[in-house]
């Protein structure tokens, strides 16, 4: 069976290698699960085989880019170890299990391992609430890849009536999954813009992931920001700019 390629595990590190703006790589020391300042929050997830640290400089990239995010929390929840099927089933650090190599619009999809990670991503919304006094209409969840797309599914599959919509949802280089079962609500689709960046050569998660998911959630209701980047699965300068733009927005708190 083929081998999961490098670069899926370390696209964020690969992408901070090629600009100093881009995203780098840090210590996890107090950011895994910690959060600093303000009473609104964002909750972004890490892709297949990499830890928190290959996105936590999100945490002072972000307000540099945007003043009006200095007093955001930050999180960055670590997915569990699981075994991967298109790797031979290798365990490492993944939100779920993946089947077809590369991943398009007709990969299949884990969907008891989705359902798991989602219900993390909540439970880690809920302690904002109880520990912090942030609701869950004051957080952005978000995520690269494999966390881009455990982040669609909490932000709108999993928002059901009577619960509260979320603030925003970032997806970067992810993918729509269960998309059969999708069913955004009249006040999760008012409530929960969206931002979806992408990468134009990339051939992990593949760029046709981007039109298809906008697509069907467009017509669900969702306000989508879309952007495409010329680069493979990894993030751009331009992604990261327009992705502290729209939180600031959605968050309201432009200065």
């Amino acid at each position: 069976m083929r081998m999961l390629p490098p670069l899926l595990v370390s696209a964020a590190i690969a992408s901070s290698r090629r600009s100093l703006r881009s995203v780098a790589a840090m210590s996890t020391s107090g950011t895994s699960q910690s959060c600093s300042g303000g009473k609104s929050a964002v909750v972004f997830l890490h892709g297949l085989g990499d830890t928190p640290a290959g996105w936590s400089s999100l945490e002072h990239q972000l307000p540099s880019i945007r003043k009006g995010l200095k007093d955001v929390h930050f999180v960055f929840p670590p997915a569990p170890t699981v075994g991967i099927s298109i790797n031979g089933g290798m365990e490492m650090p993944g939100w779920f299990d993946l089947y077809d190599w590369p991943i398009g619009v007709r990969a299949k999809d884990d969907r008891e391992g989705k359902i798991a990670a989602a219900q993390q991503i909540e439970h880690t919304v809920e302690k904002l609430e109880k520990e912090m006094g942030i609701p869950p209409s004051r957080v952005v969840v978000g995520g690269f890849s494999q966390g881009g797309a455990v982040a669609l599914l909490a932000a709108y599959h999993r928002r059901t009536q009577g619960k509260v919509p979320f603030a925003g949802c970032v997806n970067l280089s992810g993918w729509l999954t269960l998309k059969d079962e999708l069913t955004v609500t009249e006040e999760v689709a008012k409530a929960t813009p969206l931002y979806w960046g992408h990468g134009q050569f990339d051939d992990k998660v593949l760029f046709e992931q981007q039109a298809h998911g906008i697509e069907k959630l467009s017509a669900a209701g969702v306000d989508v920001t879309h952007g495409s980047y010329p680069v493979g699965h990894s993030s751009h300068p331009e992604e990261i700019e327009a992705m502290a733009e729209f939180l600031e927005k959605v968050l309201s708190l432009s200065e």
